[in-house]
C-alpha cells in the first residue's frame, strides 16, 4: 500500500526566484508523478498552478513532464524554469505575486473550509485563498497523518 500525503508548501511560499506557488507546485506535481499525491489535490490545476505557469510562460504540460521524468530537487526545478520560462522578470514575478496574495475565495469555499477546520466564519476568519488553503491543508495533514 502505498501512502499519500496532503502538499504542505503553502502558496504564499517563495522559493530563491522570488515567485508565489512554485515550491508548492513543484511539490504537488513530484507527489504525482509517484503516485503520492492525497486524493483531492490536483497535480496541475485551473488556479494557482495554472495562475503560475501561465504568469512565467511556462507549458504545463513540460511541466509536468520535467518533474515525471527527471524527478528533480527543488533547486534544480528553478533552474530549469530560469530556462523555459518565457516571461521570468521582476514586473511579471509582482504581477503574479500580487495575484496570488489578492485571490479570494467564494463564500461557499469559504465557509466549506472554515467549517471543516471548525472555525466560524466571522470577521475574523481569513477571507484570501492563501490563508484559507493553509487551514485546509493543515487540517487535512492532522486528519491523515497525526489523527
Amino acid at each position: 500500500m502505498s501512502e499519500t500525503y496532503v502538499p504542505t508548501i503553502s502558496s504564499g511560499t517563495a522559493g530563491p526566484l522570488g515567485v508565489l506557488h512554485l515550491p508548492r507546485l513543484w511539490q504537488k506535481l513530484s507527489l504525482e508523478s509517484q503516485g503520492k499525491l492525497a486524493a483531492g489535490y490536483p497535480g496541475m490545476g485551473r488556479g494557482y498552478d495554472a495562475m503560475t505557469c501561465a504568469a512565467l510562460g511556462l507549458d504545463e504540460a513540460e511541466v509536468q513532464s520535467y518533474i515525471k521524468e527527471e524527478k528533480p530537487t527543488y533547486p534544480e526545478f528553478e533552474a530549469w524554469v530560469k530556462k523555459n520560462a518565457k516571461s521570468l522578470n521582476k514586473e511579471s514575478i509582482d504581477k503574479h505575486n500580487a495575484a496570488v496574495r489578492g485571490y479570494i475565495h467564494d463564500d461557499e469555499t469559504r465557509k466549506e473550509i472554515l467549517s471543516g477546520c471548525g472555525l466560524p466564519d466571522d470577521a475574523s476568519a481569513p477571507q484570501d485563498a492563501v490563508n484559507l488553503n493553509n487551514l485546509d491543508d493543515w487540517n487535512g495533514f492532522h486528519q491523515a497523518v497525526l489523527k
